[in-house]
């Protein structure tokens, strides 16, 4: 060997001896058109601290369910129909994956350009829709009800994510998103700040639950709901929590601010996320999913190939985390559950 190619091996050896744990090399290369790791547990999921490793299933991996999608988000799962829907926001349709043979139909077209989605008690679907600028609830008789369209006589900009409180009230995110350009929905002009809404579909009536956050965007309640998490992927890239007080919030302040494993100068600013029966918040950031302990702290990561969007808890037991990551669709089983009915 010459003098340079030992100088340049011993330069490459080191600088992956220095790279952080979630940037190493998986032992075993995973090959994404075969779906399975080559062995277990899975390389790509990740503990950074031993809370998350009572969560990890030793013999299960994560899996690419689909691919092809322009931009998916929103995941949602349906117990009564055992099927998942998601959004393709570019293209304008909802997808649906059924749980008995993992065929995808499209679920609904055109979607109003829809966002985040949910199920409400009553197992109908609730859709943030980037299009009409609007919350929407699809009925078992296939009519559509508005949720809420306009506040204080002003359009909302473009509803991003929804979830439901066990009193039935609705609530969701507001950020300007979807009519910054024509990509997921129409341009438009902002006619009020991007906010936290709660809406009562008995009443109609549709209070601003807060305003402070630039770019409020995924948002979740703890498993007691006693507290509200919004993800902010404006200035303050972090995720708030929120006292809930009745039908509004306070002391609002910093739950966590997310960072690339490894790298804690460069912020990763959370987008879906849901919390588990532990009241962990699993969510959708760079370089797949994080996982964030109840005080704040991130505790584990699941590498994904592609940016990570949104999540949801699914599946017969609810233990099974379905992840939209720009073009595709994936899953892996975790020792807990989702909390809730998001």
């Amino acid at each position: 060997m010459t003098r340079r190619r030992f100088l340049s091996a011993m330069a490459a050896a080191s600088a992956a001896a220095s790279r952080p744990l979630w940037a190493q090399p998986t032992e075993a290369p995973r090959d994404w058109s075969g779906q399975y790791p080559v062995r277990y547990p899975d390389p790509d999921i990740v503990a950074l601290d031993n809370r998350f490793r009572r969560y990890i299933i030793g013999n299960t991996a994560i899996r690419r369910l689909h691919t092809g999608t322009m931009w998916a988000e929103g995941p949602a799962w349906n117990g009564v129909g055992r099927y998942l829907v998601w959004s393709d926001i570019p293209n304008n349709v909802q997808l649906r994956i059924i749980d008995d043979d993992s065929r995808v139909t499209v679920f609904r077209n055109p979607s109003g350009y829809s966002n985040g989605n949910t199920f409400d008690a009553e197992g109908r679907q609730l859709s943030c829709e980037h299009g009409g600028r609007r919350v929407v609830r699809y009925e078992a008789s296939g009519a559509t009800t508005v949720i809420a369209e306009k506040y204080m006589g002003r359009r909302l900009n473009s509803p991003n994510d929804v979830i439901v409180h066990p009193d039935g009230s609705i609530w969701f995110t507001d950020p300007i998103y979807g009519i910054r350009g024509n990509y997921e929905g129409f341009k438009a002009e902002s006619e009020t700040k991007p906010a936290v809404y709660r809406a009562d579909p008995k009443t109609g009536a549709l209070d601003l639950i807060t305003d402070e956050i630039t770019g409020p965007n995924g948002l979740c309640f703890s498993p007691d709901h006693r507290t509200l998490y919004v993800a902010d992927t404006g200035t303050g890239r972090e995720i708030r929590a929120y006292d809930l007080d009745g039908k509004s919030v306070r002391n609002g302040r910093r739950h966590a601010q997310l960072t690339i494993p490894g790298t804690p100068q460069t912020a990763a600013a959370a987008d879906g996320i849901r919390c588990d029966v532990d009241g962990n918040i699993w969510a959708g950031a760079r370089p797949g999913v994080q996982i964030i302990a109840p005080d704040g702290a991130a505790i584990g990561v699941i590498r994904l190939p592609e940016n990570c969007a949104n999540v949801c808890f699914g599946g017969v037991k609810r233990n099974r985390l379905f992840m939209t990551a720009s073009q595709s669709l994936y899953a892996v089983y975790v020792d807990t559950q989702g909390a809730g009915l998001a």
